[in-house]
């Protein structure tokens, strides 16, 4: 299973999000986590890439201009990946990734 943590801004982010744009990011995390346990070929809709100018941070689409920005840690359990969310919001996280 994959471990995770997040950044204090991310935190900060969350907190500022409406309850059903938090519910979607959750909906859209327990994706993530099963196509991250099945080896992390994503499914299309998550549209995970990299994100422009910011190497090793990529980000993940959770809504229409939903996204979060993350990157891959060092393992916590080994051989699993551990995922350190940074950013969550809007389109206006690319400034900051």
């Amino acid at each position: 299973m994959p471990t995770f943590v997040w950044l204090a801004r991310f935190g900060e982010d969350f907190k500022s999000l409406t309850p059903a744009q938090q519910a979607a990011f959750l909906v859209a995390v327990e994706q993530f986590v099963e196509d991250l346990s099945k080896g992390g070929q994503f499914r299309k809709g998550l549209r995970v890439k990299g994100v422009r100018g910011a190497p090793g941070i990529l980000e993940m689409t959770w809504a229409v201009d939903g996204r979060a920005t993350f990157q891959y840690g060092a393992f916590v359990t080994p051989g699993e990946p551990h995922v350190i969310w940074r950013r969550i919001g809007t389109h206006q996280i690319f400034k900051q990734p």
